[in-house]
């Protein structure tokens, strides 16, 4: 008999790395940021609390809105035609662009649905709002004078803004209607 060869096993070819594909559409990938909320603890202080000021502060925002529908020719012709010239168009439309804002945006704000584009919307008529004063009365001592009214006619608008501008920032809390997820997604690129 012949002796068997010494038969050597092969090596395999080196693997070549694995290709990548890639689609034309970029690939869809989901991120869950944990938050300290998210381990089971809910501050519910902070959240009623939260909720509250959004409640209260959209049913008060409300009566400006009304106030506004109410008498809309005087509102167009002191407010508007006075100290917003520069707008385009028929002061009217403002008006009531402004009193719409102030009826839906509260709405939209108080239940949670759309609410940091409510409250940009509240934030805006703020703006006009304190601007307005700033022209009507200025700044009347501010901070340290006593004006006669016991508030500055600023005051209130500079309020709403600010509770706004913290909506706009930090959304509606927890206890809201449509309540944002950790889930972030994004399209990497390359």
């Amino acid at each position: 008999m012949s002796e068997p060869e010494n038969i050597q096993p092969q090596a395999a070819p080196p693997e070549e790395p694995p290709k990548l594909s890639t689609p034309k559409a970029p690939q869809q990938v989901e991120v869950i940021v944990e938050s300290p909320s998210s381990q089971g603890e809910v501050n519910i202080t902070a959240e009623l609390a939260i909720f509250l000021l959004r409640v209260v502060f959209s049913v008060m925002m409300l009566h400006h809105g009304l106030e506004k529908f109410q008498d809309p020719e005087g509102f167009s012709e002191f407010v508007v035609g006075k100290y917003f010239g520069f707008l385009p168009g028929n002061p009217i439309i403002w008006t009531f662009a402004a009193a719409a804002t102030q009826i839906i945006c509260p709405i939209a704000l108080a239940i949670g649905v759309f609410a940091r584009l409510s409250a940009l919307g509240l934030l805006s008529t703020m703006v006009f709002a304190v601007y307005f004063h700033m022209l009507d009365t200025g700044l009347e001592g501010f901070p340290f004078a006593v004006v006669e009214n016991h508030n500055y006619a600023f005051e209130l608008s500079a309020i709403y803004g600010l509770i706004s501008f913290y909506f706009v920032c930090a959304g509606p809390g927890r206890l809201s209607a449509f309540r944002k997820s950790n889930r972030i997604t994004y399209y990497p690129k390359g």
